[in-house]
């Protein structure tokens, strides 16, 4: 994607593309975004979703797993710290995280909005992300989209995934397989399964995730900045969806 650049670029900026894709490329347009929590079961499409929305609105992504290690890449004073915590086989504390989203958001391409992705995924999180944007002048508040798909059309997209260790293609056993059955149709080779893409293991990452997340939901729900959108649909038009409740949760509607 051709993206916005800057002369100081900060660890982690997501480039994006200032064209609209598909049949969505009329909508929003006169949305200023701000900020987005997509929400979402593990295989829901909020990657799928992320990407035509930053498309649409020209604004980036902004995921915590792509900032922390691109500031270890770097060697920033907080990807150091939090190496040296990795090292130990700790878990990368609130706080380190949290300046480090508080850097992301001071770069320019995060004016308008900016999608965010897997963060915050717990109340504390919520509560600290929720004071930080309320200190900038103008910043508008969060508003958060849950995905909404069957549990079991989930498992079948979680468990179907195959993947080509070559080329890095991905396949669905049930919902796009490849044209010889376990074998990539660009190359040629055998195709395998991620070690978490049973069942067992996806109804262990739901749990965290309802566990985890639940309390976000509500926290944004009551205060009126929270809504569902329907996954199954095709991607063009869950896009068109989200859209439509941004733009009512932004009161454009």
């Amino acid at each position: 994607m051709s993206g916005v650049t800057t002369n100081s670029p900060q660890p982690g900026i997501t480039e994006t593309s200032a064209a609209a894709s598909g049949s969505a490329s009329h909508l929003g347009h006169a949305l200023t975004p701000g900020p987005i929590l997509l929400l979402g079961a593990p295989g829901v499409g909020k990657g799928t979703q992320a990407k035509e929305l930053m498309r649409l609105w020209n604004i980036p992504q902004i995921s915590t797993g792509d900032l922390l290690r691109a500031n270890v890449a770097e060697g920033t004073d907080l990807g150091s710290a939090a190496k040296e915590i990795m090292k130990c086989g700790n878990l990368v504390p609130d706080d380190l995280v949290n300046q480090m989203v508080a850097v992301r958001l001071t770069a320019p391409d995060t004016r308008e909005g900016f999608i965010l992705d897997g963060f915050p995924r717990t109340l504390p999180q919520a509560d600290w992300l929720d004071g930080e944007l309320a200190t900038r002048p103008g910043a508008l508040p969060i508003v958060a989209v849950s995905l909404q798909v069957d549990y079991n059309q989930l498992l079948r997209r979680i468990t179907g995934r195959r993947n080509c260790p070559v080329c890095q293609r991905i396949y669905n056993v049930y919902l796009q397989p490849p044209k010889r059955e376990g074998h990539c149709d660009v190359d040629g080779s055998e195709l395998v399964q991620r070690a978490d893409d049973t069942e067992m293991c996806f109804q262990g990452r739901i749990g965290n995730y309802q566990a985890l997340t639940a309390p976000v939901i509500d926290h944004y729900r009551a205060l009126g900045r929270f809504a569902e959108v329907g996954g199954e649909q095709e991607v063009a038009a869950v896009a068109a969806e989200i859209v439509g409740v941004v733009e009512r949760l932004r009161g454009h509607a």
